[in-house]
């Protein structure tokens, strides 16, 4: 039968490990927050948008919204996909070149239909 060797982290691995971990959830919590105000912020364009008293014009008001959801998605899966850790360079290529793609899409069809 043979034996299994344990690990235990030194005192000074297990504050090295707690402090990144505060700083992980800081992050999490500070990009939570500014996503739940670009949403508020969205939500408050469309209203006004809407409303017969301010009436945002379409042309500014479509645009930032794109541009807010491009941010959140950007966002989202840089900190809560984890891709801001070492060790997913492989899965950041194939969304980058997804995403470089897909605008080369959007723009092609924008492009045929405006043309």
């Amino acid at each position: 039968m043979s034996s299994i060797d344990i690990y235990q982290k030194s005192p000074v691995e297990m504050e090295l490990g707690q402090r990144r971990a505060r700083k992980s959830m800081r992050n999490q919590i500070m990009m939570f927050s500014l996503m739940i105000f670009l949403t508020l912020i969205s939500f408050t364009m469309v209203v006004a948008y809407n409303s017969d008293v301010i009436g945002f014009s379409s042309y500014f008001v479509m645009p930032t919204l794109m541009l807010f959801a491009g941010v959140q998605v950007a966002l989202q899966l840089y900190y809560f996909m984890h891709m801001n850790e070492k060790g997913h360079g492989t899965a950041m290529m194939f969304m980058y070149v997804g995403a470089f793609l897909a605008f080369l899409v959007v723009l092609t069809f924008l492009t045929i239909v405006w043309w």
